[in-house]
């Protein structure tokens, strides 16, 4: 299967955090071939880390894990889906998704919903 997927030139690919049973979608990160793997053998999300260039197991630090419910592929293989159970919150800032600001009709960012956490001020996932 991972040879159907088309990584970027630095070998990852957009991976796209949805809860499976609201459909809300929770999070845009990154995963390489070794990400998806553990991803897949563990059942807990797993994504590489542009910022510090190493893998996360989403939540390891926070307790805001993600169990993995079903993972998807697009049409084209160059992006991935993972439905899940979020335990927490999925945004290092405390909100349930990272999509928690809306553009308002002035251009504005409006903050949509309440913190669930306290933000995670190392910035780890």
């Amino acid at each position: 299967m991972l040879e159907q997927l088309k990584f970027d030139q630095e070998g990852l690919i957009p991976a796209i955090a949805q809860d499976a049973e609201s459909g809300e979608v929770l999070m845009l990160a990154y995963m390489n071939a070794e990400a998806l793997r553990r991803t897949l053998e563990s059942g807990l999300a797993t994504y590489w880390s542009r910022s510090r260039g190493e893998l996360w197991v989403k939540g390891e630090t926070s307790g805001h894990f993600q169990k993995v419910k079903e993972v998807r592929v697009d049409c084209d293989g160059d992006a991935i889906l993972l439905r899940v159970e979020q335990i927490g919150a999925a945004c290092h800032t405390g909100y349930r998704s990272c999509f928690y600001r809306r553009v308002t009709d002035d251009q504005q960012l409006e903050t949509l919903g309440e913190l669930i956490a306290p933000p995670d001020s190392a910035r780890t996932r």
